[in-house]
């Protein structure tokens, strides 16, 4: 063989032998990385477990590119304004906290926009009342008070807010809107609507209370100023309008609502509850202890329950007995209004004499499918009897306490006046 032949097969070989080590190192740093994208997955899945806060800004953040995140310390809630400026949820306790609010994912998922309602979640949202009877904004003009003519506005169910400013503790949104009434009356509205998440000194002065060292808590308070910007003042004629929060939590087999009122006789207080919204609540859904309303929570049976203003305290709650979280919504009661929009489904004789505070349990609708399931916290402004350019303004404020049943309890005895042992349903 020549000099020649031999120095090519040399040269051949070294180069076979570097592309070779090339080779390998790619495989190398393929297998690295995709070892390394595999670690980074299952660590991923293990971060974003389903029912955390980490969980559920995930997935938000995927359909909705507006969302405002307020955080102190491991304390944190997810504002959209996409959605009404509705507070979709919180933790008290980090992303690997557990996520308070309802979220209906597989309707946010599915980017689909349904007829009468749109039920995707959040856990504190802001409606207007009435919702039924002949100054309904829900009802078209002459139609039967059932669910098939049952439509919420599209600016409190599809439409956006706007965010007019922010901190790192608070944000404040705008919303001008048109809606009219069952009798065909107009009414011309601006809603501000400033949400802040509290500090620990806040929640704890709002609500005079202590907190163990073994409780973990959240608290968050939205002031709701509704304004009359048209031209006609709003009154018993032509209807009036109010101030409605909602908050969508969820349920479990063992969640109670609790709801104190004021004792007293019948016929100067009037009746203790009104539990006929969507018929009547079965007696072992509804229960009184002492001066407490106690009403199961679980999803499973679709029904609704009040508390007129002569009856009503400031507070409210659930206890999950499951997860051991105490939920406490504290709202604004003004002294000696009592004229308050009813929002029952049909033509009332007293329109102005509707409740103060509510609660739902969702369940199957006749027709068969079901909103949720989900339960609701609810609570309203007095009707807004508003000249052209007056305001009317309603605070809500939520708090979640997890921690053991006994610390908790020490809690629910002081703002509901009940203890968690006695919740039986």
């Amino acid at each position: 063989m020549s000099c020649k032949k031999m120095k090519d097969i040399k040269k051949i070989t070294i180069q076979n032998t570097v592309l070779l080590k090339l080779i390998s190192v790619v495989l190398m740093l393929v297998i690295n990385v995709d070892c390394k994208s595999k670690q980074e997955s299952k660590e991923d899945k293990i971060k974003l477990k389903k029912g955390t806060f980490a969980y559920d800004l995930d997935f938000l953040s995927q359909y909705y590119n507006d969302l405002v995140v307020l955080q102190d310390d491991k304390s944190s809630i997810i504002i959209s304004p996409a959605l009404q400026a509705r507070v979709m949820t919180s933790t008290a306790n980090g992303q690997e906290g557990q996520s308070f609010g309802w979220i209906n994912y597989d309707l946010i998922a599915s980017g689909e926009r349904l007829e009468h309602f749109n039920p995707l979640g959040g856990e504190e949202r802001l409606w207007l009342g009435p919702e039924g009877g002949q100054f309904s904004i829900y009802f078209k003009p002459g139609t039967p008070f059932e669910f098939n003519n049952w439509y919420v506005p599209k600016e409190l169910d599809s439409e956006s807010f706007t965010l007019l400013s922010r901190t790192t503790s608070s944000s404040h949104f705008e919303k001008r809107m048109n809606l009219v009434n069952y009798s065909g009356a107009n009414f011309d509205i601006k809603v501000d609507r400033t949400i802040s998440l509290l500090t620990p000194t806040q929640m704890l002065n709002a609500l005079r209370i202590t907190l163990p060292e073994s409780v973990k808590a959240v608290g968050f308070e939205t002031i709701n100023t509704l304004m009359n910007t048209g031209k006609n003042a709003w009154n018993k004629d032509s209807g009036m309008l109010s101030i409605w929060i909602l908050s969508m939590f969820n349920p479990s087999d063992r969640t109670t609502v609790i709801i104190p009122f004021k004792a007293g006789d019948t016929a100067k207080f009037g009746k203790i509850v009104t539990d006929d919204y969507f018929g009547k609540v079965p007696e072992d859904r509804l229960a009184l202890a002492d001066s407490v309303l106690l009403f199961k929570a679980d999803g499973q049976k679709r029904g609704k329950i009040g508390i007129s203003a002569l009856r009503a305290k400031p507070f409210m709650g659930s206890f999950n007995a499951v997860n051991k979280v105490l939920t406490i919504a504290h709202f604004s009661l003004p002294e000696g209004k009592t004229e308050y929009v009813n929002s029952q489904w049909a033509y009332q004789e007293n329109p102005f004499k509707g409740d103060v505070v509510n609660a739902y349990n969702d369940g199957p609708l006749e027709e068969g499918p079901q909103l949720g399931p989900f339960y609701e916290l609810e609570s309203s402004s007095p009707a807004a009897a508003l000249q052209p350019g007056e305001k009317l303004t309603h605070v809500h404020q939520t708090y979640h306490f997890e921690g053991d049943q006994k610390s908790l309890n020490g809690i629910a005895l002081q703002l509901l006046g009940v203890s968690l042992d006695n919740l039986k349903l």
